[in-house]
């Protein structure tokens, strides 16, 4: 396989545009945000001082924490850890009820869709840039990334299938300017018959076949069009029409923006593929100078070392890129010059990571002891019904690894009945009686002369009641953050 070889000063100057652009997508979309009617901007309205605060950008800052703190080798545990620590308080659709389902015990993938109405949102496909950020020119790795961010509230839904599609996207917009050609990457990252791939199609459609911008964003409400402004299909074809109708930086997000619903996102989205594709060169002036370069943290976002400022922000994102590409440098790498291989086209279509990352089973838990990594697969939903038997499985990793010939034991609370099979790899079958609450499955493992353990949590039928569909979980009547963790706790 031959490297790609991206200039480091380039590579930095794209990342400072990717968030710069986010703020001002996102700054320029804010007054407009779930409002269904087409809008007429031309400009910022009103015209800011600052950035506004923002959960797109806020949620990727603490993934930049973690990653800083755990390295490349992060994985969904981790995702779970920090969520619970610094994103707590946000109450709104997937991410309220990511934190309820934590809360109850229930680890990643199955916190991402139980009881999770809104797995089909844009909460997830707001906070690619991070990953392409470690992984330029790496599309499927990014996309792989993105799976586990997206795992954590929209496991299975369009969300999931937004954020690869724009990690990859974004990725690959390191060393291709053609939106055409980052498009079909993107897809490639994501199944083909999900409705995010299909509403992408259509948008691409209307421009070749000679469809005006206001008659593209006609079809996308007419045939993809939710009630819910914060949908991730509809408001994925709102970026694609903003992108190719668009003539300039501006102009492209205001059309974006114009096209209406979840207007802080798909303005954030587009200033940050933009800024990637142009870098700085590439934002005017007129565009950068309204917000500056400080960014603005939402109250709702847990404190930590925040970077204060764009500049920080860039940096710190290029030393924590570093990393990942020093374990993946037979295929990307910084250098003095950028020098691109003439089957690159075909080098960033390569999706069988992003492949093997769909094809994870998202009706299971990941939890951690040390190294490894425990998955207890459920088999359906994490709720058992008094003396009807499920069968489960168990896998683990170790360092990216699958383990293999592990001695694994499960222990269960009193009453319960287990039938463990010799071979684990047909897995368990387990029956309960009557409980209420929680109960906890505990995994122990043995793999390499040592022992590793750790539990999981089920859920009685009184404890999985089910929760209404397109209605929020409680929230806090001062500062409107969850209840039980919202800002007045702290």
């Amino acid at each position: 396989m031959k490297t790609i070889t991206i200039s480091r000063n380039e590579y930095r100057d794209k990342v400072f545009a990717c968030w710069l652009g986010k703020n001002i997508g996102g700054t320029l979309g804010a007054p407009y945000e779930c409002r269904k009617e087409v809008n007429n901007i031309t400009f910022y309205t009103p015209v800011p001082q600052e950035p506004l605060p923002n959960d797109d950008l806020d949620l990727q800052l603490v993934w930049l924490k973690m990653l800083e703190d755990r390295g490349a080798g992060a994985g969904l545990p981790d995702f779970a850890a920090y969520w619970k620590k610094y994103l707590c308080a946000y109450p709104w659709n997937e991410y309220g009820f990511c934190m309820r389902n934590l809360s109850r015990g229930l680890m990643p993938p199955v916190s991402g869709w139980f009881e999770n109405y809104y797995v089909d949102e844009m909460g997830s496909p707001i906070r690619s840039e991070i990953w392409a950020c470690v992984a330029p020119a790496d599309p499927q790795h990014a996309a792989a990334l993105a799976w586990m961010d997206s795992a954590m509230d929209h496991a299975g839904g369009e969300g999931m299938w937004g954020e690869m599609f724009w990690a990859a996207v974004e990725s690959a917009a390191f060393v291709v300017n053609d939106p055409y050609t980052l498009i079909r990457t993107g897809l490639a990252m994501i199944p083909p018959s999900c409705n995010i791939s299909r509403v992408i199609g259509e948008a691409v459609w209307c421009v070749k076949a000679g469809k005006t911008c206001e008659e593209a964003r006609d079809r996308i409400v007419s045939i993809y069009g939710n009630q819910q402004p914060c949908n991730a299909v509809q408001n994925h074809g709102f970026i694609i029409i903003g992108w190719l109708y668009g003539r300039d930086f501006g102009d492209r997000l205001c059309r974006a923006v114009n096209c209406g619903y979840d207007t802080d996102c798909t303005g954030a989205t587009l200033g940050s593929v933009l800024g990637i594709i142009g870098g700085t060169s590439g934002i005017p002036e007129k565009w950068s100078k309204p917000v500056g370069m400080s960014i603005k943290l939402h109250n709702f976002t847990g404190h930590f070392n925040v970077p204060g400022t764009v500049e920080e922000l860039t940096q710190r994102t290029v030393v924590v890129a570093e990393k990942f590409m020093a374990k993946r440098s037979h295929i990307v790498m910084l250098g003095e010059k950028t020098k691109l291989p003439p089957d690159l086209e075909s080098l960033l279509a390569s999706n069988e990571e992003a492949v093997s990352a769909v094809k994870q089973d998202v009706r299971a838990a990941v939890a951690a002891d040390r190294d490894v990594e425990i998955t207890l697969h459920y088999n359906g939903d994490p709720v058992l019904y008094p003396c009807v038997s499920r069968m489960m499985g168990v896998t683990a990793r170790k360092a990216g690894k699958d383990l293999t010939g592990m001695q694994v034991k499960v222990q269960v609370p009193k009453g319960w009945i287990v039938k463990e099979n010799k071979d684990i790899r047909k897995g368990f079958e387990v029956a309960a009686p009557a409980f209420t609450g929680t109960e906890t499955i505990t995994v122990c493992l043995r793999t390499g002369g040592k022992s590793y353990k750790t539990g999981f949590t089920v859920l009685s039928p009184d404890e999985a009641a089910g929760f209404p569909s397109a209605v929020n979980i409680e929230y806090c009547k001062v500062c409107s953050g969850r209840k039980g963790s919202c800002v007045c706790t702290r």
